[in-house]
């Protein structure tokens, strides 16, 4: 596709999500359209009057002429603020469905896409490119109407005048449409280098105060402040084009502009002088020329803004166009409560060209819990993401109640699982509204009940205002223990047969742990659950437990009967559970 094609379609796309708005453009217009049209009377007006009153002496219009220019001005100034606001609110709510458009395809976005993607760059999109299209979305629209139609009548003004002349000054104006293009494209190009940059300082921000703790700990305030100040120096760096080019383009304008006033001026007065035209038409003419000028300037402006404004549509589109790996199959199965049957047919699984998963087959019953355990790296974390289907297999099937997960509706088999994460991930928001993200709908009744069996309920009562108290950004204000019972009391509520449990006590002291695990026992109740572990003694009592080493199946049996074997397992638990020193991988695990 090229460029201007391309152009011309971000263009397009943009002005459709005007199209509902539609009403308050017809208004915008229509005053539009008044306030350009007064120009051309105003100038074609200019002519007659100075004729009556210089040279007719009729003293009557003379008195008429400052309040017809009173009255002129205050209807002129009705319709441009008429048109100014409703244009203004038809693009606010444009950028508003542009925002929530993409801020929803965003979030659909698979897994892997979060992978490639800054959490930084993606804010910048949501806001400073969206920010960039709403300065564009209005001057498109403004300068189409308003400057349009006070060019077309100003221009009928002056060859209705001296079409010679009139000639003389559209010869100047396609003259200036190259450097005018040149120049918007240039702009264009700098305003998107310059929001690839400002991505690039988001992602700093996000980073910087996300890990805030580690700077302070490990002292490195200097090193990020130096950081921020490389990248902002680029953005400065790269901004600086923008401006020398935006800058530019109204001087080279006026410039090639002057050439076409300097005739006229020069040939008008000649023929005022030689008697073939007199002195109050040259007048007129000048004063329509001059005005003319104006709205050339001015779409000129606007072009150079939708210039600008494209950099930023592109990449917004860019984003909201990106694809999802992850998607419904044609014809998709809907799942209603499943049993809770899971099992796995040579699975395997990489990233881009780096294996993770290896021939994995498994076959766990419903209401068993299953232990992921071995080295870090070995993959368990990943064989958990393909069972909530965050991405799909390389090879191999995985089967839900005997249903291909690829061949279950993403919305079904989501209802089937719940996850409790070793990262503790709370809103800035209620605790009750935090434990209602397992269940929308849930009343405050089952809320309550949901944080008693999380064992929660207790602590929740002595905080300020209890189930009502927002607990902060990442639920700063709470315990680790107090945060990970709420993710607990959310995974309750929602109460899907299929449990997930990734590290959820590893980062606990041995008391909140306790209540963690009792508020976990409670949890997995009669669920098939997947449990993800280091710490060997949370997993005695599972089912099955499952080795992996590096993306393979190594071992698998029960506690009692790893233990007694001469594996990993058994390396593993004597490395955790014994004093002594322990040869082979179990110490690198």
């Amino acid at each position: 596709m090229s460029s201007a094609v391309s152009q011309r379609h971000v263009l397009l796309r943009t002005l459709d999500y005007l199209r509902p708005y539609w009403g308050l453009l017809v208004v915008s217009a229509l005053c539009s359209m008044v306030v350009g049209a007064m120009d051309g009377a105003f100038a074609y007006l200019v002519e007659p009057v100075l004729k009556k009153i210089f040279a007719g002496k009729d003293t009557g219009i003379f008195l008429l002429v400052p309040i017809g220019i009173i009255v002129l001005f205050v209807l002129r100034g009705i319709c441009r603020f008429t048109y100014d606001t409703t244009i203004k609110l038809a693009g606010q709510k444009a950028i508003q469905d542009i925002r929530n458009d993409l801020y929803g395809s965003t979030i659909r976005k698979d897994m892997a896409f979060y992978n490639r993607q800054a959490t930084g760059e993606l804010m910048s999109r949501m806001t400073n490119d969206i920010g960039m299209m709403q300065d564009g979305m209005a001057n498109v629209v403004c300068g189409l109407f308003r400057d349009l139609i006070s060019f077309l009548s100003l221009l009928v003004v002056i060859f209705y005048r001296n079409w010679q002349l009139a000639i003389l000054c559209f010869i100047v104006l396609p003259v200036t449409i190259y450097p005018a293009q040149l120049i918007g494209k240039k702009i264009k190009n700098a305003a998107r280098r310059s929001l690839d940059v400002m991505g690039g300082i988001g992602s700093i921000l996000q980073e910087t105060f996300s890990g805030i703790k580690v700077i302070k700990a490990f002292g490195l305030e200097t090193r990020v402040i130096e950081r921020f100040r490389t990248e902002n120096l680029a953005f400065l760096n790269q901004y600086k084009r923008f401006i020398k080019y935006e800058s530019l383009a109204m001087p080279v304008s006026e410039m090639i502009i002057s050439l076409g006033i300097a005739a006229v001026v020069y040939l008008g007065g000649s023929q005022v002088l030689s008697g073939r035209m007199s002195a109050s038409e040259l007048f007129s003419f000048i004063a329509a020329m001059i005005m003319l000028f104006n709205p050339v300037k001015k779409l000129q402006g606007s072009w150079n803004v939708v210039q600008r404004s494209s950099g930023g549509a592109e990449r917004v589109f860019q984003l909201m166009d990106a694809q999802r790996l992850i998607v419904d199959k044609d014809a998709t199965v809907e799942l209603a409560r499943v049993s809770g049957r899971v099992e796995l047919h040579e699975v395997s699984f990489s990233y881009g060209d780096e294996p993770v998963l290896q021939n994995i087959s498994l076959s766990v019953e419903p209401g068993r819990m299953v232990a992921l355990v071995g080295p870090s790296g070995g993959g368990k974390s990943t064989l958990a993401a393909l069972l909530m289907r965050f991405y799909d297999v390389s090879s191999g099937a995985i089967l839900l109640d005997g249903h291909d997960l690829r061949a279950i509706s993403l919305e079904s088999l989501n209802r089937q699982f719940a996850l409790v994460d070793q990262e503790t991930t709370l809103f800035n928001d209620t605790i009750a509204n935090n434990i209602r993200y397992g269940w929308t709908d849930a009343s405050d009744a089952e809320v309550e009940a949901a944080a008693r069996a999380a064992f929660a309920h207790d602590f929740i009562l002595e905080l300020p205002e209890g189930y009502a108290t927002n607990i902060g950004d990442r639920g700063v204000r709470l315990s680790g223990g107090q945060r990970q019972r709420i993710c607990i009391a959310r995974a309750i509520l929602k109460n899907a047969p299929i449990l997930i449990l990734d590290e959820a006590t590893s980062a606990l002291d041995t008391e909140s742990e306790k209540m963690v695990q009792q508020a976990l026992d409670n949890l997995m109740l009669n669920r098939t659950t997947f449990v993800i572990a280091h710490r060997l003694s949370t997993v005695l009592h599972a089912d099955t437990i499952v080795v992996l080493e590096k993306g393979r199946i190594v071992e698998c049996g029960s506690h009692a009967d790893l233990v007694e074997g001469s594996g990993l397992y058994s390396r593993l638990h004597a490395l955790q559970f014994s004093d002594q020193p322990v040869k082979g991988d179990a110490a690198s695990a």
